[in-house]
């Protein structure tokens, strides 16, 4: 009976539901019952949607679920799989986990933009639409086949396909707290001195001096205060490598 309902639904969509539900399929690895959730968890807030109560249809909020899916799955994954670990150390390779750039890459390699719909060019798009797109992706799917479908595909598609615990243990996902937490623990001072300028492609962007000490570690530049300050301490940790790599 179940059997016949589904063929009854699959035929009735329209050719381009058909599709879409063909992709989807193909990256689940399972039928997805409701259609609905997925399109939502692809809609751009440029569109200027709403619902039936007029709340806005977009896949913001669908982020935020699943972000707590992520984080929930990959938890209990790494509580079992480290019996070891203690309460830092498994925070820490949590967010090695679940940090933007790996939520980025997950994004870009299931290729998720391709179902955005949105009001502007996609070039407009900040690298971080990668990441939101897969957040709001692993919502839909506990919207739509509850926890256990949810909790299988991020052990099947991410956790079995990308999470290496000892690839993970040395990778640094923030250069800044790394050399904050270095200065704090040999007691020297830091400071990130900001100018800003136009430059010469007419785009704001934020230049900064990263002082240890007083004195001038590393430069770089950037299109925000975030990206200049992690930058130019990624530049500081390789030039103060050997020292901190005795600590």
């Amino acid at each position: 009976m179940r059997r016949l309902f589904n063929k009854i639904r699959k035929n009735s969509r329209s050719p381009e539901d058909g599709i879409f539900f063909e992709k989807i399929t193909k990256i689940l690895g399972f039928e997805p019952i409701e259609l609905r959730y997925y399109k939502k968890a692809f809609t751009h807030r440029s569109t200027n949607k709403v619902d039936e109560k007029g709340n806005p249809f977009n896949y913001e909020r669908l982020e935020f679920l699943g972000d707590a899916m992520l984080g929930s799955v990959i938890a209990a994954h790494l509580y079992n799989e480290v019996p070891s670990g203690d309460e830092g150390y498994l925070t820490k390779m949590r967010s090695k986990i679940v940090s933007r750039e790996h939520l980025n890459e997950l994004g870009r390699d299931f290729n998720l933009l391709q179902f955005v719909e949105s009001k502007i060019n996609s070039n407009q798009f900040g690298e971080n639409i990668h990441g939101n797109l897969f957040e709001a992706f692993i919502g839909a799917i506990y919207l739509d086949r509850g926890f256990t479908y949810c909790e299988k595909f991020i052990q099947n598609k991410i956790i079995k396909q990308y999470v290496d615990i000892a690839k993970l243990e040395g990778k640094v996902i923030s250069y800044k707290s790394l050399i904050i937490e270095w200065c704090q623990k040999e007691k020297m001072s830091f400071f990130f001195d900001f100018v800003e300028d136009n430059g010469i492609e007419g785009q704001k962007y934020f230049g900064v001096k990263l002082l240890i000490d007083q004195k001038i570690i590393a430069r770089a530049r950037a299109t925000s205060k975030k990206k200049a300050e992690e930058k130019a301490s990624q530049r500081a940790y390789f030039a103060l490598q050997e020292k901190i790599s005795k600590k």
